[in-house]
């Protein structure tokens, strides 16, 4: 009904706006006039022209308005009339013609160029544009020269109440302690309105509760939402809705409205105490249980939540207080009770406690209500179990020497079996047993590791060679301390004596100096070392006393005998890298040496050369070419050479061929053109002879030569040069032998 009502209001009121509008061209007629500053009235001053429209002079003023108006939302069957211009020189004999333009001019809105009448063409809407700026000018139709300066106007859509209130922001979720005063504020809403909040009622809201009474109020012009019972309960209701109602023309009859829900949730605050379900709790365990383990649980509730609902639980009375105690557990909250101590059947078999449970965080708020604490009775009762026997002692520690005889007693070990009923279960227990093995001096000490001690030759008389100390594998438990002394038949050792340095060592040291490893490099001293044992062990033990050369500051350098022909300074490994590196430059120099002289000296010499310059020498002048008579070629022969084939050392032939026959010995007495005859023969049908180096070794010198001796010594010439004639008998022949046998450089000198 409210919706029709305002239907019909809403008619009579475009009614009434539709007969304003009839009345309103006569009201709005305006004179066209340059815009005014805004900071003047609100009407323009128009300035006219005179007699001729071509002279420009002071025309009367007139006080008009420079805005219009429309109604938005118009829609009848005729464009809307929304003003008319006027200017002063629209005379009668005048033909002024009306210019429009502007924000919707030719669209929105169009203009009667002859009376200056302005319609709206189409329906507005405020809430989309809510004002147009436009510019009028009147003309000469004739002539098309202004007749007044452009004026800038303003027509305005004017509001009706085309928009209900809304709430931007729903929905909406509040919360509020429980147990709040009345009048705590919940929270504030707000709704917009579309429509024009300058102009009428058309957006001024009134706020109201539709839904939510009575336990909740809102202020009617600001949304507040406000508590309006006392002591609202979460235990007995939790959730509320509250449905808010906005309404525009400031809540008369025929506004708008829109609404929204508000969900109100109460918050728990500590306004319970903890209560047991039960006032007696009854538990039963058995004696056996270990420390610790859980003997029941109890529970207190709490119809609060949260931190509001947790429990403290404590044993405040009873026989058991030191048997059990009680804990919270943080998930459940309920009050665990463990065992603190053994628990024996047969001393006690019942335990009485008074538990109490109490809130951890309490408001000072409701404390007036009473304590927020509860009590309870727990008895526990304690049943037999068939327990294992039980040792005397938790542990054992037992002694025993370690000399002692196969089945001698050690210790004694005790248990009894607590239960009064002997059960046919067989129970187990176990004890540790700890037995310590003592010692006895049945180990002799010896030298702990230094076995071997170096003497210098340059070493002086009182000088300490080596300091040496003993280990015992016994373990006296006042410790080990250790006799040192020389053995009786060098006691009077004439080289070396003890010294001991009372702290379980000694020092051995050199009675002289001059110790030589020419003379002497090794000496063996016997130690005899006591302990202190009862009865005391001791052994023999020999330390090595190497004689060595030493630097002046007392480095060992070498204790070899040799070593003493070495040059001071230097090792035997730096001497012979040194010889070493000598030898291998002395081989590449002679190396070098030969293999220049051969690339520069031919094999054979030449009958035009000049050989004069040679000079041969010899060791043993001997009786010449006639001393080969002495003795048979056959013995300057390999012996192995007439025995088989003799593998080459210099290179391995491509081809493998069958080993040559071996060649018949060379008779006695044989000329050396024959056996040179002969070897040139086995050559050239030798398989494996050269084109390869290889090198023939001959070791006889022949009967003789019409030449004569050789030698420089025996000549009888008397001219200063020798005669050379035998070269030209020989060197053919050595030509010859030399192009068969040295085909390689190297073979050129043989």
């Amino acid at each position: 009904m409210g919706v029709r009502l305002g239907t019909m209001l809403m008619d009579i009121w475009t009614r009434l706006m539709l007969a304003w509008i009839s009345v309103l061209p006569l009201v709005q007629s305006i004179t066209l006039d340059p815009p005014q500053s805004l900071q003047e009235e609100s009407i323009l001053t128009l300035n006219g022209l005179d007699g001729d429209p071509g002279a420009l002079s002071r025309a009367k003023r007139g006080w008009v308005w420079n805005q219009m108006f429309v109604l938005e939302e118009f829609s009848g069957p005729e464009p809307i009339l929304v003003g008319r211009l006027h200017t002063d020189l629209d005379l009668a004999n005048r033909n002024v013609k009306y210019i429009l333009s502007g924000e919707g001019a030719g669209t929105i809105f169009m203009i009667n160029d002859k009376t200056g009448d302005i319609h709206a063409m189409k329906r507005l809407d405020r809430e989309e544009k809510a004002e147009y700026t436009l510019t009028a000018q009147a003309i000469d139709r004739d002539t098309d020269k202004p007749l007044e300066p452009p004026s800038e106007f303003i027509i305005k859509v004017q509001d009706i109440n085309d928009n209900a209130p809304e709430f931007p922001d729903e929905p909406y979720h509040v919360t509020v302690p429980e147990m709040s005063s009345v009048g705590t504020s919940v929270m504030g809403v707000t709704a917009t309105d579309a429509d024009d909040p300058v102009y009428g009622n058309s957006a001024k809201l009134v706020y109201s509760i539709l839904e939510g009474q009575p336990y909740f109020s809102i202020e009617p012009h600001t949304g507040i939402i406000r508590t309006a019972l006392p002591n609202m309960d979460r235990e007995a209701r939790e959730e509320y809705l509250v449905v808010i109602q906005a309404k525009d023309m400031g809540g008369h009859m025929g506004g708008l409205s829109g609404t929204t829900t508000v969900t109100v949730t109460l918050t728990d605050v500590n306004d319970n105490p903890p209560k047991f379900t039960q006032s007696l709790y009854h538990l039963s365990v058995l004696e056996d249980m270990a420390v610790g383990d859980v003997t029941g649980r109890v529970k207190a509730n709490d119809r609060d939540l949260g931190q509001n609902a947790r429990s403290l639980y404590e044993i405040i009375d009873g026989d058991g207080m030191d048997v059990f105690e009680i804990t919270t557990d943080s998930q459940t909250q309920e009050g665990v009770i463990t065992l603190k101590k053994p628990l024996d059947f047969e001393t006690k078999r019942s335990y009485t406690l008074k538990v109490e449970a109490g809130n951890a965080h309490i408001d000072p708020r409701f404390i007036s209500k009473g304590p927020f604490k509860d009590t309870a009775a727990v008895k526990i009762t304690v049943e037999d179990a068939d327990e294992p026997p039980v040792f005397s002692s938790p542990a054992y520690f037992l002694e025993v020497r370690e000399s002692v005889n196969v089945g001698s007693v050690i210790g004694q070990i005790m248990a009894r079996d607590p239960d009064i009923i002997v059960s046919p279960v067989s129970q187990v227990s176990r004890v540790p047993v700890a037995i310590k093995v003592l010692d006895v001096n049945d180990n002799a000490p010896e030298l702990a590791s230094q076995t071997e001690a170096y003497l210098c030759e340059n070493g002086k008389s009182g000088q300490v060679i080596q300091t040496v100390s003993a280990t015992d594998k016994d373990d006296p438990k006042a410790g080990q301390y250790f006799f040192y002394n020389l053995a009786p038949e060098i006691s009077r050792n004439p080289n070396f004596t003890i010294k001991n340095n009372a702290d379980n060592s000694v020092s051995i040291l050199a009675r002289h100096s001059g110790f030589s490893r020419q003379k002497q490099d090794i000496y063996f001293l016997p130690i005899i070392i006591s302990d202190s044992g009862n009865p005391p062990m001791s052994s023999t033990n020999t330390l090595t006393i190497r004689v060595c050369g030493c630097s002046t500051d007392g480095t060992v350098q070498s204790c070899n005998v040799e070593a003493f022909v070495l040059p001071i300074g230097l090792s035997m490994g730096a001497l012979i890298a040194i010889l070493a590196c000598i030898i291998l430059l002395l081989v590449i120099v002679v190396l070098f040496v030969t293999l220049r002289r051969h690339k520069n000296e031919p094999l054979i010499i030449k009958d035009d050369e000049d050989v004069r310059e040679n000079i041969i020498r010899y060791d043993d002048e001997g009786g010449g070419e006639e001393d080969t008579e002495a003795f048979d070629i056959a013995t300057l022969q390999n012996p192995d050479g007439f025995n088989g084939f003799l593998p080459r050392k210099d290179i391995k032939p491509d081809l493998q061929y069958v080993p040559r026959q071996s060649l018949p010995p060379v008779p006695n007495g044989v000329d050396v053109d024959e056996f040179i005859n002969v070897r040139l023969h086995d050559a050239d049908i030798d398989p494996t002879a050269p084109p390869y180096d290889s090198i023939q070794i001959y070791g006889y010198e022949g009967r003789g030569s019409t030449a004569g001796s050789l030698s420089s010594l025996e000549t009888t010439s008397t001219d200063s040069e020798q005669n050379f004639d035998y070269l030209k008998e020989w060197g053919p022949r050595f030509k010859k032998l030399g192009d068969m046998y040295a085909v390689g450089e190297n073979d050129r000198e043989t």
